[in-house]
């Protein structure tokens, strides 16, 4: 399990509207084309293959959860924060996957993988080197944080500190340990870490905050985070959010590459969405998939969050689509 919960995932605010919507009617009634294979109401049955793509998320139903480096307010000042944010102008969803794929697939260590980046993406070329000091930058217990982390890492020594990379716990655990400055920096994700700050100061029945525009997101952030004593960078391009993934054979055989596609031609008896057990009941997982995009699937499958499971399920023909990770070294191309 990662160290975070993903605001699709979390069970943060409620969609306005209880009601679920079953099927989206005719085909080609979203404005897009009749279905290539599948009757309308039929469904489309899973297609086995190894190559995984994300349908596009049209409609915006996901927040953004772009990555964003989170500071401890008395430990920022102009020249770390800068450093920084040379790592999220680096950053892109794409190169993000191949990050992952580089430690997840290949094996790479994450310290290798993310030198290698460095050094083929001048990421240190322009950083000012200032007086520095001590710097702990905390990173999760998945591969993306410790990826991000030593890339923070690789930015702040350029800039002249001396720094450690820490692993850390959930972000129940090391969310105070930012505040009281046991820690200085950490790789976050905007809407998430929003969310978690809306739900800490105003209860866990707050209203939502975060948005998918993630300009709107990262203001409502940054008010919460100065009033918890953390100060945010720039968000990086790169985002890592929930996405519904098929097979690249799937695709093709349907003719989906969107959500909007995808629930015009496959709603219906034969499609399985898969997923984690709570999928069923959160708002940006099943529920939202039907009330945004008017989805009916014929069967859910509780495998796992974006895990092994999920993957598996896709590629030998389990599940029709499944919810895994935007930035997941699965999306590959190479």
């Amino acid at each position: 399990m990662r160290a975070r919960t993903r605001l699709a995932i979390g069970a943060i605010g409620a969609v306005a509207g209880a009601a679920l919507l079953t099927g989206c009617g005719d085909a080609g009634s979203s404005g897009t084309d009749a279905p290539k294979t599948s009757a309308s109401g039929a469904g489309c049955a899973p297609v086995a293959g190894q190559q995984l793509i994300a349908l596009q998320d049209d409609k915006k139903l996901q927040n953004s959860d772009n990555v964003i480096p989170a500071v401890n307010s008395k430990a920022a000042n102009p020249q770390l924060i800068a450093a920084l944010d040379k790592v999220s102008a680096a950053l892109d969803t794409p190169k993000l996957i191949q990050l992952n794929k580089a430690v997840n697939e290949d094996r790479k260590t994450a310290k290798v993988a993310a030198e290698e980046f460095a050094s083929a993406n001048n990421l240190t070329a322009g950083i000012a080197k200032g007086s520095g000091g001590d710097i702990t930058v905390g990173a999760g217990n998945f591969a993306e944080s410790q990826i991000l982390g030593e890339l923070y890492r690789i930015a702040l020594t350029a800039a002249g500190y001396q720094v450690k990379v820490q692993q850390i716990g959930n972000r129940e655990l090391y969310e105070p340990a930012l505040e009281k400055g046991e820690i200085q920096v950490v790789p976050e994700y905007a809407a998430t870490m929003a969310e978690f700050l809306n739900t800490k100061a105003n209860g866990k029945d707050a209203q939502p905050v975060s948005s998918p525009d993630i300009n709107t997101t990262v203001t409502v952030l940054k008010a919460e985070g100065d009033k918890a004593g953390i100060t945010f960078g720039a968000p990086a391009a790169a985002q890592d959010q929930n996405a519904f993934a098929v097979t690249q054979a799937f695709a093709d055989k349907y003719g989906v590459r969107t959500l909007s596609e995808f629930a015009a031609k496959c709603s219906g008896s034969a499609t399985v969405l898969g997923g984690p057990p709570e999928c069923e009941q959160r708002p940006f997982c099943k529920p939202g998939l039907e009330k945004t995009y008017g989805l009916s699937v014929g069967r859910f499958s509780s495998l796992d969050q974006g895990g092994p499971l999920t993957k598996s399920g896709l590629r030998d023909g389990s599940i029709s689509v499944g919810l895994i990770f935007s930035s997941d070294g699965a999306f590959a191309t190479s």
